[in-house]
């Protein structure tokens, strides 16, 4: 079943007018260069034109006779078109614009100066957004490979160990640094387990004689601690477990974090592609069925209800995990890197982290083959749990072709179609407003 919910531009703008004594920090530019198609849901016919009311504002107010330079071409692509326009007396120009024959999105980009500075905005339009398919291929053997490799990960001993880290307990749970053996004997993964009180305050006894529902976060790209997150989920009495993927603790001094960014782990995402056995995403796909199969070896944990969440790199590794692993009762996830990994070798805009970019590369023919084992769309092709998707039409991270192209197979070879909603909130780039992305978890803890 597929559900389309679309947010109209008047709704969202109004959820923008918080009120002064609401908020805690600034989020707006001086200088708003305002762009309103006359599509509230952005979408268009592939080869229909658009139509956008632009102007520029300052305190809500449109100022008169400003010169706008704009850029109109394919998402992330060199522009099309570049011109600049005069918004006139009234402040207003209307821009016509010829869209995009095939299915895809197309960016608007507009800068104006004022005062010495300069200020930029962009909108990025859907053409036919339903017709969008991936480029990428399914390898004959992919399901076999991914076989393998849950197998090697789980002939290594779990030895799970739970240490309590007291500092970042809340009145709602007591926090655990978790760690267990993945790949390799001596290799870990890490991550932080909130486990909520009981409703007298006090702390949970985790002997088995009440068993707690999981809520799993994978985390987005990056090299970060774990400080615990506030979520509907504490709430409704599941444990949150937000795991690490890079084998390091995750409740260290951030001073450790900034150092392994900067040398051992810097862009850890393109470490060894050029082979599918070393490809540094190997060891941190298997281990999420690892994740799952070391819950399930802990006495105080509800084996029929664990539910996964993440955004980004995290929703990335939400679909590879539910394809893995069945025992993921439903995913909620925004915007999944990962996906398209190859979409520019293949001459189409790819996702995060385009590292594909570079046609001089002797082995780029190379890398796109073995990506064709790691892209997301692969995996999603195999989801037959209950899903909810989030994008952002102005996302330049995870673009919505590449996102959209997951959403596309979602389930395609699944042995049972998945119950699926697609949630588009158009301005949102890469990033979610705080109210969706609660939504987000109310809807899949709902679902078990």
């Amino acid at each position: 079943m597929k559900r389309f919910i679309f947010i109209s531009l008047t709704l969202l703008l109004s959820m923008l007018c918080i009120p002064a004594t609401a908020q805690v920090r600034n989020t707006r530019d001086y200088i708003t260069i305002r762009m309103v198609p006359n599509h509230s849901d952005w979408n268009y016919r592939a080869g229909e034109s658009a139509e956008i009311s632009l102007s520029v504002e300052r305190a809500g107010c449109v100022l008169p006779d400003r010169t706008v330079e704009c850029e109109w071409g394919p998402e992330l692509r060199n522009p099309d078109r570049k011109w600049t326009v005069q918004t006139g007396k009234r402040g207003q120009q209307i821009l016509r614009l010829k869209g995009s024959k095939e299915p895809g999105f197309m960016t608007l980009k507009a800068s104006v100066n004022y005062e010495g500075k300069r200020y930029t905005n962009y909108i990025n339009l859907a053409f036919s957004p339903d017709q969008i398919a991936p480029t990428t291929a399914l390898p004959e053997d992919f399901l076999p490979f991914w076989q393998t490799a849950i197998d090697e990960v789980r002939r290594v001993p779990l030895m799970t160990d739970l240490k309590p880290c007291s500092a970042l307990n809340t009145d709602k749970y007591i926090a655990y640094e978790v760690r267990f053996q993945n790949h390799q004997k001596g290799c870990f993964l890490y991550g932080l387990m909130q486990i909520p009180r009981n409703p007298d305050g006090t702390p949970p006894v985790l002997t088995g004689e009440r068993r707690y529902p999981v809520m799993i976060e994978w985390p987005g790209a990056g090299v970060k601690s774990h400080k615990g997150i506030e979520s509907v989920a504490t709430d409704e009495g599941f444990i949150i477990l937000e795991m690490g993927v890079n084998g390091i603790s995750v409740t260290q001094d951030e001073s450790v974090y900034r150092d392994l960014k900067a040398n051992a782990l810097a862009q850890y995402w393109t470490i060894g592609l050029d082979n599918r056995d070393t490809y540094y995403y190997r060891k941190i796909y298997a281990g999420t069925v690892k994740t799952i199969d070391m819950l399930c070896a802990l006495p105080f944990i509800d084996t029929n209800r664990i539910v996964i969440s993440g955004g980004s790199q995290g929703g990335a590794l939400c679909i590879v995990h539910a394809a893995l692993d069945p025992r993921v009762k439903a995913l909620s996830i925004a915007y999944p890197a990962l996906s398209e990994i190859a979409g520019s070798y293949h001459g189409r805009v790819a996702g995060w982290p385009q590292i594909l970019q570079d046609s001089n590369e002797p082995a780029r023919a190379e890398k796109a083959a073995v990506s064709a084992y790691y892209d997301v769309v692969n995996f999603a092709r195999f989801v037959s749990q209950p899903c909810k998707l989030f994008i952002g039409y102005n996302d330049r991270t995870c673009c919505p072709t590449s996102t959209l192209s997951v959403w596309s197979v979602l389930g395609e070879k699944a042995t049972k179609s998945p119950v699926k909603e697609l949630f588009v909130v158009q301005d949102c780039a890469h990033w979610q407003y705080p109210e969706h992305r609660q939504a987000r978890h109310r809807w899949v803890l709902s679902t078990h």
